[in-house]
């Protein structure tokens, strides 16, 4: 049975399942993931370690063991631009196509307060979960990466 745990700024994590939380994403989100420094900051953004809006962190969990997780992101802003955004999903290798990812972006709905925005690449089979959801392209995302030189 999957019991989905959420983890907040008033409900954080154990330092362990914080480390449960960003290992897994690291490891699952395979070649769609960013360095693991990356996703530990989405998660402390999450959990308003830093001057920040906030947001949450869901982690799937059977037996004790991480089988999925979420971490959605508070933007500040309202309208213009969605209240959150989805920074990162991911469930483990060997038990996606069970449903976990759907419980999951389900539970994000339910528990964010606006709309929310995600960013998918093409090739990424869960843009169609993505889609089934209700979920829409209406913009190409372009960006200007400034070298840290």
């Amino acid at each position: 049975m999957i019991e989905i745990k959420t983890f907040t700024e008033k409900l954080k994590p154990t330092s362990e399942e914080k480390k449960q939380v960003v290992d897994f994403l690291y490891h699952h989100l395979e070649s769609f993931g960013d360095p693991k420094n990356d996703i530990e900051k989405a998660v402390n953004y999450s959990l308003k370690e830093y001057p920040s809006f906030g947001g949450f962190v869901l982690a799937a969990c059977e037996n004790k063991e991480v089988v999925g997780a979420v971490v959605v992101n508070q933007t500040g802003m309202k309208d213009y631009i969605p209240e959150n955004i989805l920074v990162y999903i991911a469930t483990h290798n060997e038990r996606r196509g069970k449903g976990i990812g759907k419980q999951l972006m389900q539970e994000a709905i339910n528990q964010a307060e606006g709309n929310i925005a995600l960013h998918v690449e093409p090739d990424n089979p869960a843009r169609y979960l993505y889609e089934k959801l209700g979920f829409t392209s209406k913009y190409l995302e372009m960006r200007l990466m400034k070298s840290s030189s």
